[in-house]
C-alpha cells in the first residue's frame, strides 16, 4: 500500500439496526472488497437527534477502515444515503484515548448537572404544592364566576353585561325552607324532580306525591308481614343516617336505598295498612274479629246434612240462607275467604273495581289540580275553554263507571244478587246507545246515560275549537276596534324560549304597546294553525288517555294479585313441607326450610316484587297523574355560592 501511495482511513459511526445488512451489501459492492466492516449493536434504544418529534430505534455502532481517499469519499456518500451519523475517528491510539478520556469527562459532567437540576426542581415542586390547594380554590372560583357571568347577554352598545333572573315578591315560605333544609339533611332524592323541574309558579305535585306514591305503591304490594319487614328495614336506615360507614359507600345499588329511606319507609307503613284491607300476611289470613259468616246455620236451616260433609270436599256458604251472613267484618277481608275454593274470583273481582276507583279519583284531583295553574297565570278562559271540557269527558264517562260500581255495591244484595246486571254490560251499551232490553240498574238509566254520552260527545270540539278561536277573536277583534294589547315577545336564541314568551304574552294579555312603539320589542303575528295545532294534539293525547290511563290502573288489581299468588306458591311449596313432618324430624328439618323461606321472601317477595311495585306506582304518578296539570319543562335553581363549589382534587370541573 505504501508503494502504490495509498493511506489507511477509519470512518465510525450510527445506523438503525434494520439498515446494517443492506448497508454492508451496498459497501461491498461499491467499494470493491477495498473496505473492511466492523459493527456491535448498542443495547440501549435511542433517540434520532434529527427529527422533531423523534423515535427511540435500536443502533448498531460500526468501524470501516479503508484504503485510499477514493474509496474514503465512496464510504462517506454511502453513509449519507443510509442516514448514518458519523463521528471522528482518530487514526493513532494516542489520539484515539484522548477523546474516549474528554468523553467520559463529558458524561459525568452532564450527569452531574442532570441530578442537580432533578433536586432543584424537587425542592420547587415541594414548595409549589404548598400553595396549590390556595391555586385550585381561586381557579375554581374564577371558574364559577366565568360561568355565572357567561349566562349573561353582552350589551355591545352600553358595554355592560345583561343578566335575567327570578325575583321572589315575597321570602322565601317556610314551609319551603323546612323541605329544602330536610331534602339536603337526608340526601333524599326527590321523586318529582326526577321526571322534571316544574316552571316557576306552577303546582308542583311533590306535596301530594308523598302521600299517593306510597300508597298506589302498597295497593300492589299490600301484605302484612312484608310490610312489616319493610318498614323496619327503612326505620333501621333513617335512625342510623348519620353513620359514616353506610353514608360513605361506593355501592351504588346501597347508596339508591340508603337515600329513599324516608320514602321506602312510607312505602312499608302503607303495605302494613292494605294488608290489614286485604287481611293477607305471609299468604294467611288474620282471624282478629272472628267470622261474619255460620256454618252453623247451615245445619240449624237444614240445607246441609252429614251425608253432604261426608260425600263432598267442596261445600258452598249461602248468604241468602237466614242467619248465615252474621254481618260485615269489621276491617278488610273476612279471613274465612282464604278456606273457599272462589277466593280467587271474589278477589278479583274486588281489586279491579278499586283499581278503576282509584284510578278515576286519582285521574280527576289531576285535573283539578290545573285549575290553580290557569287562575296564577291569569289565563282565566282556560277555566271554561280547557278545564271544564277535561272534566266533563273525565267524569261524564269513567266516573259514571265508578258510580255504578259503587251503585251495585250499595243496592244490591245476597236476596237478588242473581238478578244483579253486568256493569261491563251497561257500560258498553251505553256507548252503543242501546240497552232498553235489559234490566237497567236505576229508573231512568237510559235517559241518564245518553245525556251524559252528548256532554261527553260536545265537550271534545269545545276542547279541541274554544282555546285556538277565543285567542284569534282576541287579536283580531283587538286590532278592528283599536283595543290590540299587542303580542309581543323577546328575541332569543332559544326557540324554547320563543314560544314560552309568546304563549305568556299573547295568552296573558300583557300590555306591552310601549315598547312596541320604542321599537325595543317587534310585535309577533298571531298563528291560528300554530295555535289550532298544539290545542289539537292535547285533544286527542287528553281524550284517548283517559281510556288508555283508566285502562293502565288496572296495573294495581294484576301487581296485586301476582304478589298474592307467589306468596302463597312460596308458602305452599317451600314452609308447608316443614310444617307437615312429623315432630321428631320436623324440628331439625324446620331450621333449614326456614332460612330458605326466609332468603327467598327477601329476594322474591321483598326486592324484586317491591321494585316491580315501585317502577308501576311511579309510572301511574308519571304518566297518568302529572301529565293532567305538570309540565315539568323548568330550570332548578342552583344559587350561586362559594360554598358549594368542590373542594377535593378530583372534582377539577366546575359542572
Amino acid at each position: 500500500m505504501q508503494r502504490l501511495g495509498a493511506k489507511l482511513g477509519f470512518i465510525s459511526g450510527l445506523i438503525q439496526r434494520t439498515k446494517i445488512q443492506a448497508f454492508e451489501r451496498m459497501l461491498w459492492r461499491v467499494c470493491k472488497g477495498y473496505t473492511i466492516l466492523s459493527y456491535a449493536e448498542v443495547e440501549e434504544y435511542l433517540e434520532d437527534p434529527d427529527t422533531v418529534v423523534g423515535g427511540a430505534f435500536q443502533r448498531v455502532v460500526f468501524l470501516i477502515s479503508y484504503w485510499g481517499d477514493q474509496i474514503g469519499q465512496k464510504v462517506k456518500k454511502i453513509c449519507d444515503c443510509y442516514h448514518c451519523h458519523v463521528y471522528p475517528y482518530p487514526s493513532s491510539n494516542e489520539e484515539r484515548n484522548d477523546v474516549v478520556e474528554g468523553l467520559r469527562t463529558r458524561i459525568q459532567d452532564l450527569h452531574t448537572v442532570l441530578h442537580r437540576t432533578e433536586d432543584y426542581l424537587k425542592q420547587v415542586l415541594m414548595k409549589a404544592s404548598e400553595s396549590v390547594y390556595t391555586w385550585v380554590i381561586q381557579v375554581k372560583k374564577m371558574k364559577a364566576i366565568y360561568y355565572i357571568l357567561n349566562l349573561c347577554s353582552l350589551d355591545v352598545t352600553n358595554k355592560c353585561l345583561i343578566a335575567e333572573v327570578w325575583c321572589p315578591v315575597d321570602d322565601i315560605p317556610t314551609l319551603q325552607r323546612a323541605l329544602e333544609e330536610g331534602s339536603r339533611k337526608s340526601g333524599s332524592t326527590n321523586i318529582v324532580d326526577a321526571y322534571g323541574v316544574g316552571n316557576y309558579r306552577e303546582v308542583n305535585p311533590a306535596p301530594f306525591t308523598i302521600i299517593t306514591f306510597p300508597f298506589l305503591f302498597a295497593v300492589m304490594f299490600g301484605d302484612l308481614g312484608h310490610g312489616a319487614i319493610m318498614a323496619l328495614f327503612a326505620l333501621w336506615m333513617v335512625l342510623y343516617e348519620n353513620n359514616r360507614k353506610l353514608k360513605n359507600t361506593r355501592n351504588e345499588i346501597w347508596n339508591t336505598f340508603f337515600e329513599g329511606r324516608y320514602i321506602i319507609l312510607m312505602m312499608g307503613l302503607f303495605s302494613i295498612y292494605t294488608g290489614l284491607i286485604y287481611n293477607d300476611c305471609f299468604s294467611k289470613s288474620l282471624n282478629i274479629f272472628g267470622s261474619g259468616w255460620s256454618v252453623k246455620a247451615m245445619f240449624t236451616e237444614g240445607v246441609w246434612k252429614i251425608a253432604d260433609i261426608r260425600g263432598n270436599r267442596f261445600l258452598t256458604l249461602d248468604p241468602n240462607v237466614t242467619g248465615v251472613f252474621t254481618g260485615p267484618y269489621p276491617l278488610g277481608i273476612d279471613p274465612i275467604w282464604n278456606l273457599a275454593s272462589n277466593r280467587l274470583t271474589f278477589l278479583n273481582s274486588y281489586k279491579m273495581k278499586m283499581s278503576v276507583i282509584l284510578g278515576i279519583i286519582h285521574m280527576s284531583f289531576g285535573v283539578i289540580l290545573s285549575t290553580y295553574n290557569h287562575l296564577h297565570f291569569k289565563k282565566k278562559y282556560n277555566l271554561y275553554l280547557v278545564f271544564l271540557p277535561e272534566l266533563l269527558f273525565l267524569l261524564c264517562l269513567f266516573g259514571y263507571l265508578a258510580f255504578m260500581i259503587i251503585y251495585k255495591w250499595l243496592v244490591f244484595t245476597a236476596k237478588d244478587s242473581r238478578l244483579a246486571p253486568s256493569i261491563l254490560i251497561h257500560f258498553i251499551n251505553m256507548f252503543l246507545m242501546q240497552g232498553d232490553g235489559m234490566q237497567p240498574l236505576y229508573p231512568g238509566q237510559t235517559g241518564l246515560q245518553k245525556f251524559l254520552v252528548v256532554i261527553a260527545v260536545l265537550s271534545v270540539p269545545v276542547l279541541l275549537l274554544g282555546k285556538p278561536v277565543y285567542l284569534y277573536w282576541l287579536h283580531n277583534g283587538s286590532n278592528r276596534i283599536g283595543m290590540y294589547r299587542g303580542y309581543e315577545r323577546v328575541r332569543r336564541n332559544s326557540e324554547e324560549e320563543l314560544y314560552l314568551m309568546r304563549a305568556h304574552d299573547m295568552e296573558e294579555g300583557s300590555d306591552h304597546s310601549d315598547l312596541s312603539t320604542s321599537g325595543e320589542r317587534p310585535t309577533e303575528e298571531f298563528d291560528f294553525g300554530d295555535e289550532f295545532l298544539h290545542q289539537a294534539i292535547h285533544t286527542i293525547e287528553y281524550c284517548l288517555g283517559c281510556v288508555s290511563n283508566t285502562a293502565s290502573y288496572l296495573r294495581l288489581w294484576a301487581l296485586s294479585l301476582a304478589h298474592a299468588q307467589l306468596s302463597e306458591v312460596l308458602w305452599a311449596m317451600v314452609m308447608r313441607v316443614g310444617l307437615r313432618m312429623d315432630t321428631t324430624l320436623g324440628v331439625l328439618f324446620l331450621v333449614p326450610v326456614f332460612c330458605l323461606f326466609a332468603v327467598l321472601t327477601v329476594s322474591i317477595l321483598l326486592v324484586m316484587e317491591g321494585l316491580s311495585a315501585f317502577l308501576h306506582a311511579l309510572r301511574l304518578h308519571w304518566v297518568e297523574f302529572q301529565n293532567k296539570f305538570y309540565s315539568g319543562t323548568g330550570v332548578k335553581l342552583c344559587p350561586f355560592s362559594f360554598s358549594l363549589l368542590p373542594s377535593s382534587f378530583e372534582h377539577d370541573c366546575l359542572l
